[in-house]
C-alpha cells in the first residue's frame, strides 16, 4: 500500500506511532528551541518513512500542531475576540452564522 495515498491525518498518526520509541528522534525534538525546528525534525522523519508530509500539513494537523504550539509557548485557548484554537478544525466555526450561547444552570 502506498503511504502517500492515505489521508493526512492517517499519515500523521503513522508518524506519531513511529516516533514512539525512536530515541534519537525524540532527543532531537527535545533539543529544539522552537516549533520551526521541531517541524524540520518531523519533516526528516516523515521523509525517511516515505509519508510525504509537508510542513503545512504537519503544522495544521493534531497532535503535532499542538506539540508545536506547546513548544512555541502559544496558548491552546484564547479568550476574547479570537477564536479558540480547538475550534480551528471546526468547519462551522468559520461560517458567518451567529454562535449559540449556553446559558447554563449556574
Amino acid at each position: 500500500m502506498d503511504l502517500r495515498s492515505m489521508s493526512v491525518s492517517q499519515r500523521v498518526k503513522a508518524l506519531v506511532q513511529a516516533l514512539n520509541g525512536a530515541q534519537r528522534t525524540n532527543e532531537a525534538l527535545a533539543r529544539c528551541s522552537d516549533g520551526e525546528q521541531m517541524l524540520d525534525v518531523l519533516l526528516g522523519a516523515s521523509a525517511k518513512l516515505g509519508l510525504g508530509l509537508t510542513r503545512e500539513q504537519l503544522a495544521n494537523t493534531p497532535p503535532i500542531r499542538d506539540w508545536v504550539w506547546w513548544k512555541n509557548k502559544e496558548a491552546l485557548l484564547t479568550i476574547g475576540d479570537n477564536k479558540p484554537r480547538y475550534q480551528q478544525d471546526n468547519i462551522q466555526a468559520d461560517t458567518d452564522q451567529p454562535r449559540r450561547r449556553f446559558l447554563g444552570l449556574f
